[in-house]
């Protein structure tokens, strides 16, 4: 026997529809990349995003065909989120950071039909359209009187396009499986892939990061999402805001500390999300100029580890609270958030710190466990550490065209798991904590390292800005670690002082046999921390054989 209830497919419109009809006078507001200031409301992001829905039909694009972005966070890329995959075309956001062949790459696997770029994209696509075997047009994202003077073939302009069109455009209704959006991982080994998503998983998505224990969005909020939209989606935003009606701020290309902050005192921003990386600029322009928050109650930080010392600048020096999170392109990209439960409110500050060191708990739609080499799963006991898998309706299955074979692992029952790379531990409370990729954990005479823990450390030196740990090839004991450290402006620490740090924080043998000053670190497209670089520029790198 089945339930009496209306079967009504989960599509990503019904999100913007929603936004329109009970939050129609919130507001959307971006700053372009002129640096002007663009405001308007769900309402007219949602009569703008039926026209270029019609724009597209028009253009003779097809269910399932691709649509690339080359965008900043604005209100013209929520747009075209909302009228590609709503019109059952599939939305696949390009990150502008990766290089040139990389993107080429990837907009050729995708088999790309159209464009949408911002200005300042122009010149990369001059060099790159004659290389894009499937792009019919391009499409400038600005106003007829801002079209760029640029050899682009098959140019198009955004707001002449929806000059044409009405508001009237009728969203379709097909499966809820449907294709919807297709994000590239960073390819740091091998080409990028592609994990597609569904409308059915990104409402889903939606949904679980937005729960009070998730990342705690509702329409009380002022929400300016830090990650890019190129950036798995900007971790969900623009659909779980659209969800719950919240204001959103789009701050364009203008990410460096002074711009941020201006914009979350203009706005009254209550929440953001962000990597390590823009918050480190943040708290250094704050910490320079002496200045507060008035409005920001928390942030999330997810996309690497957050060092400790960080949590403790937001929450101990400026009161915003720090949502630890952990997830992964194939992840949608939400898997963990570090929020409390009813019982650590108990704890005594130093424990509640040291719970959101770690990456947090599985938000409902996401399961997790650890195994050993063998495949057997280890004990929840905050102690033992394995490989990382997970599961879940937003969790993918395959690649995108089957690329890097079958990606899954399954166990004793029949059970698909998807293994993440990530060594962990979970403890009792289900919190979880990466100790490290697996890539990238140091193996010591036997024994493991955490390249994590040992940058964290580093990390809460007063004198240092940014650090990094690799293992290095070591005669007798296979690997050993060293420290790679950026300095403060005008700080000082010498190697014998940075390793003095250390003592009593950690085990004898995970002591560092070195630390390298560095003017600093490389960076993937994404923000992260590129240990892989780094274990090129190192590789010639000798240890004393000790």
């Amino acid at each position: 026997m089945q339930g009496l209830m209306m079967d009504m497919p989960l599509l990503i419109s019904g999100l913007l529809q929603h936004a329109d009809r009970h939050h129609a006078d919130a507001e959307i507001v971006s700053k372009t990349v002129d640096g002007s200031v663009h405001r308007y409301t769900y309402r007219d992001a949602h009569a703008r995003a039926r026209k270029l829905a019609g724009a597209l039909q028009r253009l003779g694009v097809q269910p399932g065909e691709r649509i690339a972005t080359l965008a900043w966070n604005s209100y013209r890329h929520f747009e075209i989120y909302y009228a590609v995959a709503g019109s059952g075309a599939v939305i696949h956001t390009i990150n502008p950071r990766l290089f040139p062949d990389q993107i080429t790459y990837i907009a050729n696997h995708a088999e790309d039909q159209y464009v949408f770029f911002d200005l300042s994209f122009a010149p990369l696509l001059e060099k790159l359209a004659p290389l894009l075997k499937t792009v019919k047009g391009y499409v400038a994202m600005c106003a007829p009187e801002a079209m760029p003077k640029a050899n682009i073939p098959s140019l198009l302009c955004y707001e002449a396009l929806l000059e044409k069109e009405k508001a009237d455009f009728q969203w379709p209704t097909f499966d809820e499986r449907t294709a919807a959006c297709l994000c590239y991982t960073s390819g740091t080994t091998g080409n990028p892939k592609g994990a597609l998503y569904g409308h059915r998983s990104t409402m889903l998505h939606a949904f679980g990061a937005a729960l009070p224990d998730g990342l705690n969005v509702s329409a009380r909020d002022v929400v300016l999402p830090v990650v890019p939209m190129f950036h798995v989606n900007a971790w969900g935003l623009p659909y779980s805001c659209a969800l719950v009606g919240a204001k959103m701020v789009f701050p364009g290309p203008h990410l460096d500390g002074r711009s941020v902050y201006q914009l979350f005192e203009s706005e009254g921003v209550t929440m953001s999300a962000g990597v390590p990386t823009v918050w480190l600029a943040l708290l250094n322009h704050m910490k320079e100029n002496r200045l507060r928050f008035s409005t920001l109650k928390r942030t999330v930080i997810g996309g690497s580890a957050c060092p400790p010392a960080m949590i403790k600048s937001f929450q101990d020096d400026y009161g915003v609270q720090v949502l630890h999170a952990w997830g992964m392109t194939e992840m949608s990209p939400l898997g963990t958030v570090g929020s409390f439960k009813a019982k650590h409110a108990k704890a005594s500050k130093d424990a509640r710190d040291a719970l959101q060191y770690k990456q947090g708990r599985a938000i409902y739609g996401v399961d997790m466990r650890i195994v050993g080499e063998d495949g057997t799963e280890l004990p929840w006991d905050g102690k033992a550490f394995g490989d990382l898998q997970v599961r879940g309706p937003w969790v993918i299955d395959s690649y995108f065209k089957g690329e890097g074979g079958n990606p899954l692992k399954t166990d004793e029952h029949g059970t698909k798991w998807f293994p993440t790379g990530d060594v962990a531990t979970i403890d009792p409370d289900g919190i979880m904590q990466i100790t490290d990729r697996s890539k990238d954990v140091i193996k010591s005479g036997g024994e493991w390292i955490s390249s994590i823990d040992l940058e964290c450390i580093a990390m809460a030196h007063p004198a240092i800005a940014e650090a990094a740990v690799i293992g290095i090839k070591h005669p007798k004991w296979d690997e050993r670690p060293i420290v790679v450290a950026v300095k403060k402006p005008g700080q000082e620490v010498s190697k014998d002082e940075l390793l003095k740090f250390y003592e009593g924080k950690i085990a004898k043998w995970w002591m560092p046999d070195d630390v390298v000053f560095v003017a600093e670190l490389p960076h993937t497209a994404t923000g992260k921390l590129s240990k892989l670089t780094l274990r090129q520029q190192f590789k010639d790198y000798r240890l004393d054989p000790r």
